[in-house]
């Protein structure tokens, strides 16, 4: 895996935002794979300011999201469809019908998840797949297990993960879904490139793992080692325990 470090997350932000303007330049119907959670929003601040100069083009483009909180519908305000309507979505020229999401309210998971994973296959494939990091390890919402499922499926979700969330749920840990839709990780892996984007200290460790360590179901990330085309963006902060 090739690792870039830079100087803070803004800066780590800005140069992603350029990449994908420059992947979108090369290919205006790409395929987009995004995540949702803290670190992308300075990404998606950069790329709303460079759609609204021209710099980046999105009307032929086509995104699918990582995952969604399971009973939670898409126009519900703490769901991740909304989430990236506010920081995204509603503030560029992405076509509406181009934006895939998984409906974590369907009446059967199943089925929603075969679905999701048939109009990946349709639409060729991912492209660019942006990922962030969850401290504990996990991509998407693969959490750490003995074993991982491989395709889009129903997860559950850690204490951790749900303590993580919780600032879309009015700070009410309670109140966030004990389940969510989530792309697999080999459904991520069959993207065509991938750019791991992780920023400040607290996943300082869980970088050192992904990195580093043994490919392991404990750290999901470490998956990422089995993909021949992808970048690890990080700050100073989240770089501090590589010995590289």
């Amino acid at each position: 895996m090739r690792v870039r470090t830079f100087a803070t997350p803004h800066h780590a932000a800005r140069a992603l935002a350029r990449e994908i303007a420059k992947a979108l330049n090369a290919n205006p119907r790409l395929v987009l794979g995004l995540p949702t959670g803290r670190t992308p929003i300075l990404l998606y601040r950069e790329l709303v300011r460079l759609n609204q100069t021209g710099t980046i083009d999105f009307s032929g483009a086509t995104t699918f999201n990582l995952d969604e909180f399971a009973g939670v519908p898409a126009g519900d305000p703490r769901s991740y469809h909304a989430f990236m309507r506010r920081h995204l979505f509603d503030h560029v020229n992405l076509q509406r019908r181009r934006i895939n999401f998984l409906n974590g309210a369907a009446r059967n998971a199943e089925a929603e998840c075969a679905r999701y994973e048939a109009a990946i296959r349709r639409s060729g494939g991912i492209d660019l797949q942006i990922l962030g990091l969850g401290a504990n390890g996990h991509i998407g919402f693969n959490e750490p297990a003995d074993a991982l499922i491989a395709a889009t499926h129903r997860a559950r979700l850690r204490s951790a993960t749900r303590r993580a969330n919780a600032s879309l749920f009015g700070n009410h840990v309670r109140a966030v879904p004990h389940e969510a839709l989530s792309m697999g990780v080999a459904t991520i892996l069959r993207a065509r490139r991938i750019i791991l984007l992780a920023t400040g200290s607290t996943k300082a460790r869980c970088v050192e793992r992904m990195l580093e360590g043994r490919i392991s179901p404990r750290v999901p990330a470490s998956f990422l080692q089995l993909h021949r085309n992808v970048d690890v963006w990080l700050d100073q902060a989240a770089a501090l325990r590589l010995t590289g």
